[in-house]
């Protein structure tokens, strides 16, 4: 049984699971068939699950993927404490309460020629949302996605087919979903991965715009969504590039639907400095507007 809430832009789901694949390090991969979840989802969104009718506090979950012809979404987290535990143990055909798609997307459409999607840890399922949309909707594009972790990542790494003459030569590992869709990507990671950037995300993110020409940066926006440090890191970079970029904030939640004003920042607007709430106002931003980013 689904029925849209009151604000008329939320769904309560009883949302059925499809599979649940398990990665290295405690992470997950879920499908879940949600009708009107999948139907009105957008990059950027995400859904507030129950992990457990034992449990009280739902968790936020950024949404991977969304296919509405097949009624499915698709979730990546890793294990932090009870309620992912709880969520981890659920099985096929299980039943999970969950309300969405809620806040506000990355941009949909009128996208510059040369995207560059930066995740990080579990801000990488943002980031194959948005880069599946663009794939989808637009023609000419050349998007370019980078991700960064310290743990293994949630897919099994290959050797992009993709070359890239400003990616140093033996930083080769990709997500191979990517590289089917034909969207190059690069990994990145500090841990001494086989093919990874040794360094920061946004470490190989600066050398790949140093080898851009002047007409070629600008064409290059950023969308980026990961751990509060690294946003800095991508807001301080697209300031020294002069380049726009959107921020997916991750913020701990409890109603996740605008009530409690527990997830609020301060956002630069134009009548002042104004403190927005992550779930509904967000959790995209504009990184300029972003207050402590830009203090």
């Amino acid at each position: 049984m689904t029925h849209p809430n009151t604000r008329n832009t939320l769904y309560v789901e009883q949302a059925q699971l499809i599979s649940q694949d398990i990665y290295e390090d405690n992470q997950f991969h879920m499908t879940l068939r949600a009708p009107n979840t999948s139907r009105n989802a957008k990059p950027g969104h995400f859904v507030h699950m129950q992990c457990d009718t034992s449990i009280y506090m739902r968790r936020p979950m950024s949404i991977m993927r969304s296919d509405p012809s097949k009624e499915l979404i698709e979730i990546l987290y890793k294990i932090e404490g009870d309620g992912t535990n709880a969520l981890s143990q659920k099985k096929k055909d299980d039943e999970i309460d969950i309300i969405g798609p809620i806040g506000q997307s990355f941009k949909m459409k009128a996208y510059k020629k040369r995207p560059l999607l930066i995740g990080g840890g579990v801000g990488i399922p943002p980031m194959i949302f948005l880069a599946e949309h663009i794939k989808n909707t637009t023609k000419d594009l050349y998007p370019f996605v980078l991700m960064g972790s310290e743990i293994r990542f949630p897919f099994k790494t290959k050797p992009s087919k993709i070359m890239l003459k400003e990616i140093p030569d033996g930083v080769i590992a990709a997500m191979p979903l990517l590289d089917d869709w034909g969207i190059p990507s690069r990994l990145t990671s500090l841990s001494d991965f086989a093919g990874c950037y040794n360094g920061y995300v946004t470490q190989l993110a600066e050398v790949w715009l140093n080898k851009l020409n002047k007409d070629q940066l600008k064409e290059v926006e950023i969308f980026s969504c990961g751990p509060t440090l690294m946003l800095k890191a991508v807001s301080d970079l697209a300031k020294k590039y002069d380049i726009n970029c959107q921020v997916s904030l991750e913020e701990y939640m409890a109603c996740a639907v605008g009530g409690c004003a527990g997830c609020t920042v301060l956002i630069k607007t134009d009548s002042g400095d104004q403190m927005k709430r992550v779930c509904v106002d967000g959790p995209v931003f504009e990184a300029k507007n972003v207050v402590q980013f830009n203090s």
